[in-house]
Order: C-alpha cells, then structure tokens, then sequence
C-alpha cells in the first residue's frame, strides 16, 4: 500500500493513521517498527516526521486466523446485513479476550455467529471492532463482517462522524442543563490502570452532555462523544466533579443505590452505510439495571 504525505512535521504513525484507515494508531506504529514502512525501499524511522510530498511504502501482512475460539453465546442483534452488525452489550461482557479474560467474550460470539464472513484489518481475522465500550458499561456495540465495512467505518470513527449516544446517572446536580467537556485524556502516570485529564502524553477529548433528568444528589444526563478515548465519558464526568454512579473507579468508592458497576448505557448509535451510503440509526432500551436505579430516584428513595 502507497501513502502519498500531505504534511509536514506531523508524526509518522499518526499520518499512517489519518491517511490509511484501516490503521489504527498502534497498528502503524507496530508496522513501523517492523520495518515494514519504507521510504524509497529504505525502512522510516519512528522518531522521522514527515514532509509534504513524501511517499511511503506500508507492507501490510497477510490476515492470519486469530487464535480465539467461536463460541455460542447468546447476542441480542439490533442491526444486521451483509457489511455490519449492532448488537447490545449486556453490563459485565468483555469486548475482546484478554489476560484473566480468555474466552466467554463478545469477540467469540461474533465469530460464532458471523462465521467466514470476518474482517482481517491489522492482520488478524476477526470480526471488525470499530470501538468498545467498557466491560461494565451496557449497550450498542457496532463491528464490520469484512475489510471494506471495517475501514468504512474506522474512517467515519475517526472524523467524529460515527455518532455515539450514551446515558449515565451521576452524583450531584449539575448547575447546567447543557455543557461541553473538552480535556485531553491520556494515563494516569500513578495509576497505567487508571486514565485521566492531563496535558501529557494525551490526546484531545470532547464530550457534549445535557441533562434529562434531576433528582438532587443525582442527576441524569445524555452524553455524546465527539472523540472515543479509553474511559472518556467516566473521566469527563469525573473531571467535572459529578462521576458516574457505581464508578468505584473514577468516582466514590461507597456502593450507592446497589450500584456496583458504573451505571452507564450506550443508548444509540448513527452511522452512514458503508456500502449504500444511508444514514443508519440504530437505538435500545435502558436495562433493568439502569430502569431500576431511575425508579428509586423518581421514588424519591436515596
């Protein structure tokens, strides 16, 4: 593959990144490593920034299975065809498989239900993850059944025009009814678990909130990402000083309401086609978890 540079002095992997894609950042900087990014058939260093005119070579291996088994775990679909499929994450079901978490995940149900028809970017044939949400967040999960759906949609992710809902319960009343969160976000240098608003080695965060809902000590609110960073909406929240219930994390450490899990819900999701250009808009209920936090605050029991 030829990537021509439109740009001087930005950092390699991140011109890979935004030219190509179907590369992810830390894929690029994985290829660059291996040597397999050349400039006139000479290998780029990492630490190179590019010029205005530049054209790299990128040697993309073959996709290789990927070594996860299928398994049939039930998957509560929202939107299928052919390119893509939706489905809704239930709280406590990890996205891909992981240490402490090698199986049982929605990484193997995919591949159980969407058979061949698997998406090889970054080398590895699986079912194209666009995004994910936490383990303990509930809600709409978008993946690509093949190359063409998944570098769709990855470019769509990337240019913020991959639309993300989200409804959350948080602790406190917001003094707004509306408000904009734009902090970047990178790893707590405490805590490499941990991810927080910091100026170093971060990337630019935005959320835009608005609240629906108040019960005094909590508040519910919608949010909406125009960036996808690691834990963006608990930080976010968390940096405004109202943390998201049930977020032992980022927020109090006490259980409130029964909530031990962040009490957090991707609601809907909108993107263009890949293949006939529609715009798709896909949305699902609150689950009871989320339905019976709502009924004790409108009861008035906290």
């Amino acid at each position: 593959m030829k990537i021509l540079c439109d740009r001087s002095g930005e950092r390699l992997d991140a011109a890979l990144a935004r030219l190509a894609p179907e590369l992810t950042r830390s894929a690029a900087q994985r290829l660059i490593a291996e040597g397999r990014v050349t400039r006139g058939g000479k290998p780029v260093r990492k630490s190179e920034k590019t010029a205005e005119g530049w054209e790299l070579e990128v040697d993309q291996p073959e996709a290789v299975p990927v070594r996860v088994e299928a398994q049939d775990i039930p998957l509560d679909v929202r939107w299928e065809d052919a390119d893509v499929i939706v489905v809704d994450k239930p709280r406590g079901l990890v996205v891909h498989p992981a240490p402490g978490h090698p199986d049982g995940t929605l990484v193997n149900a995919l591949l159980a239900r969407c058979g061949d028809s698997l998406s090889g970017i970054n080398g590895e044939k699986r079912p194209g993850i666009v995004h994910r949400i936490d383990k303990d967040t509930s809600g709409l999960l978008i993946a690509a059944k093949n190359d063409f759906a998944h570098r769709a949609l990855a470019s769509q992710l990337a240019d913020h025009t991959l639309c993300r809902v989200y409804d959350a319960v948080v602790c406190g009343n917001l003094r707004e009814d509306e408000g904009t969160v734009d902090a970047p976000i990178g790893r707590d240098p405490k805590n490499r678990k941990r991810m927080c608003v910091t100026e170093r080695n971060s990337r630019r965060a935005v959320t835009r909130w608005r609240v629906l809902e108040r019960f005094g000590a909590y508040t519910l609110v919608e949010c909406r990402l125009e960036t996808g960073r690691t834990h963006q909406i608990r930080v976010h929240m968390a940096h405004l000083g109202h943390p998201i219930l049930g977020d032992a994390v980022y927020g109090r450490k006490k259980p409130e309401l029964g909530q031990s899990c962040q009490c957090l819900h991707a609601r809907a999701l909108t993107f263009v086609h890949p293949r006939t250009g529609e715009t798709v808009t896909v949305t699902c209920p609150l689950p009871d978890y989320f339905e019976e936090v709502l009924k004790k605050l409108r009861a008035g029991r906290v």
